[in-house]
């Protein structure tokens, strides 16, 4: 596709759930595309605000906000083009209840002293509802999970559902990343499915073996530890299946956002965590895989989503075992074992022996983050052109 996937001279502020950083994920592969397919566009990437509290809560070193800073994107964005900002939450909502409204003033003044005074707004964090009832930008609601379903407090949830009715009655576009979210919230409004995808070009040629895994068979996850997706007992039970056997290690790359007592849970089973790892080293850990696991828990928010490592997994030509979740479970047995929790353990050492089939190692046509850029820079022009947007309050 050759067609510019964004409008030229856009102007961008996007409020993600996740940090520009070397992990990457769908909001920065998106973005990647379109800033090399037009040398005009500038986006400013609003990071979730640092939460000391919540840090010290969770038993880590307590984070705290960066000013606006230049970044690059390694994939075709030029310099100074790109700004990053993450602001601080210094205090917990209910004893601060203005502190949105203040980070929300915060973000557009940091977009009017980069001369971006009529930007459209892309947003992916909930949260960002604030932002877009502040400035009355026109805006594009990008929903990746259904955090209404995930375990929250009801003043989380109330909060939640809020900021969701907003978004869904005021932004001009609504893009969803799965079937099942199509189904939900479009049930009320017009919404455009994209996918998420995979760097191709990253997984068409062999990587060297990572000096990190352990040597001997590894059963390895690739992605974040959450504790709305991560089943902990499960990884535990595996890791022990492994160890009791002699079949392997159970490896899990990614950031860690567990509380530590899952952490340490997870290592007195014998898990390996590496920790985060840049997404260029990621195609050399799923190459060198001998199995690929995903063991997620099996609920309506893991059902609601498109899972990012379907399509890497898929890429790698690699043993595929996973729970039940959407996504994996709609593949064809010859690409994905899938297992309840209960028999995953049993399944991933029966593949480890190839005494299994159902697993096999083809590597399917997977589509590529260039043509979910070119959907979403279609999507773009459409909010760009909208510009009747709500007054600002």
């Amino acid at each position: 596709m050759t067609a510019p996937p964004a409008p030229s001279g856009l102007d961008l502020v996007v409020v993600s759930l996740e940090a520009w950083d070397e992990v990457w994920r769908r909001n920065q592969h998106l973005l990647a595309g379109l800033l090399a397919a037009d040398p005009t566009l500038r986006v400013l990437f609003v990071e979730p605000p640092a939460d000391p509290v919540h840090d010290v809560r969770r038993g880590v070193r307590p984070g705290r906000g960066r000013r606006v800073r230049p970044v690059g994107t390694d994939e075709g964005g030029s310099p100074g083009r790109l700004w990053a900002l993450r602001p601080t939450k210094w205090l917990p909502r209910r004893l601060d209840p203005r502190g949105d409204v203040r980070r929300a003033r915060a973000v557009r003044a940091v977009a009017a002293g980069l001369g971006m005074h009529a930007p459209a707004l892309w947003v992916n964090d909930p949260a960002g509802a604030t932002v877009l009832r502040t400035t009355g930008w026109p805006a594009l609601y990008d929903v990746t999970d259904d955090w209404l379903h995930a375990a929250r407090s009801p003043r989380e949830r109330a909060a939640l559902l809020a900021h969701e009715q907003l978004l869904l009655e005021r932004c001009a576009e609504v893009v969803v990343c799965s079937p099942a979210l199509a189904a939900t919230k479009g049930a009320t409004r017009p919404v455009t499915l994209v996918p998420n995808g995979v760097d191709v070009a990253a997984y068409s040629a062999p990587n060297p073996r990572p000096a990190d895994l352990p040597p001997g068979p590894c059963v390895v996850y690739v992605g974040t530890l959450h504790p709305d997706r991560t089943d902990v007992g499960l990884c535990a039970r595996l890791a022990e299946r492994l160890e009791r056997d002699g079949a392997g290690t159970l490896v899990l790359v990614g950031p860690a956002l567990l509380p530590a007592a899952d952490l340490a849970r997870l290592t007195r089973a014998g898990v390996y965590l590496t920790g985060p790892r840049p997404a260029a080293q990621v195609p050399g850990y799923l190459q060198h895989a001998d199995v690929l696991v995903v063991p997620h828990v099996v609920d309506d928010f893991t059902g609601s989503l498109d899972p990012l490592k379907l399509y890497e997994y898929l890429a790698a030509g690699r043993p595929v075992v996973s729970t039940p979740v959407a996504g994996f479970r709609d593949q064809p047995p010859g690409l994905v074992r899938v297992a309840d929790a209960a028999a995953l353990p049993a399944a991933v050492v029966e593949v480890l022996r190839g005494d299994a089939p159902g697993a096999g190692t083809d590597r399917p046509e997977v589509p590529g983050w260039d043509e979910r850029a070119v959907a979403m820079g279609l999507v773009l022009s459409r909010v760009a052109a909208s510009r009747a947007a709500p007054t600002p309050v």
